[in-house]
């Protein structure tokens, strides 16, 4: 199955956004792209926070969610929305939400970002739960691809790469990682974290990133990249700007790094 991480520079303009989503997964499928992934906050990289919140949906249909139904059925694609703000309990704060659309547009999947950001280097300070409510339990969803294999994908975003014990809970084939990981603690972390979380559940890893400068001022690490279930980097982008990663799983290979190094049969805690 092949699939594509793709890599986006957003602005406060939520209809460029879409736009230049749109642009990338048509990339994406003219390639051969059976998934495509897009990264956190896609459609919304705000002036300030409330931005989030004035442009949040009510899970089940909106400008965004529509947007993904629509170009999922459109390019014969499956398609997972990075993340998008959702309702949330109050009117202050919103879910940061990753949503995972069939080639026929049907939501099958919905994960809430369960680990919120906080950061402060004394020059960038960043506190998610200002305006973010946490979700609260992991998420995985079945994909059939065309030739009829079944694959598990295990839904994450951003932030939660730094909790191992997430990952673990997801018994997944496929790990999915978009983010908008900051420059400092990207350039630190990004691939060592991705790497690791790959050969700890020997499984596929697919990590579409914001990166580049944003309008806001706002820097992102990039470097989008697929990780084998050995740790091997198939596919990487390593300059700044939008497009796309793709790379071809391959089912086998899980089954032959399972079967030489079986560690998720040797666990006791």
């Amino acid at each position: 199955m092949k699939v594509a991480a793709i890599q986006m520079v957003s602005a406060p303009s939520v209809q460029a956004n879409l736009d230049a989503a749109h642009a990338l997964m048509a990339g994406a499928a003219r390639d051969g792209a059976e998934l495509a992934v897009l990264p956190e906050y896609f459609c919304l990289m705000g002036e300030r926070d409330g931005d989030k919140v004035a442009a949040r949906e009510a899970f089940g249909g909106g400008r965004v969610q529509d947007f993904l139904a629509a170009t999922a059925r459109e390019l014969g694609l499956w398609v997972v929305g990075g993340t998008l703000p959702l309702q949330a309990g109050d009117d202050q704060h919103v879910r940061n939400s990753s949503l995972a659309f069939t080639p026929q547009g049907e939501c099958v999947a919905r994960y809430d970002k369960i680990h919120l950001f906080r950061f402060d280097n004394g020059r960038e300070r960043y506190d998610e739960a200002r305006v973010i409510e946490a979700g609260a339990a992991p998420r995985a969803f079945d994909l059939t691809a065309r030739d009829g294999t079944q694959w598990r994908i295990g839904m994450s975003v951003c932030y939660d790469l730094r909790f191992p014990e997430l990952y673990r809970q997801l018994h997944a084939d496929v790990l999915l990682m978009p983010s908008a990981f900051t420059y400092v603690t990207g350039e630190a972390h990004w691939e060592l974290l991705l790497r690791a979380r790959a050969v700890e559940n020997l499984a596929y890893v697919v990590a579409p990133a914001q990166g580049g400068t944003h309008p806001t001022g706002r820097r992102t690490w990039g470097h989008s990249m697929i990780v084998d279930p050995w740790g091997v980097v198939l596919a990487q982008r390593p300059e700044e700007g939008g497009g796309i990663v793709t790379a071809t799983l391959d089912h086998a290979r899980i089954a032959q790094v399972r079967a030489q190094l079986p560690a998720l049969e040797h666990r006791v805690l």
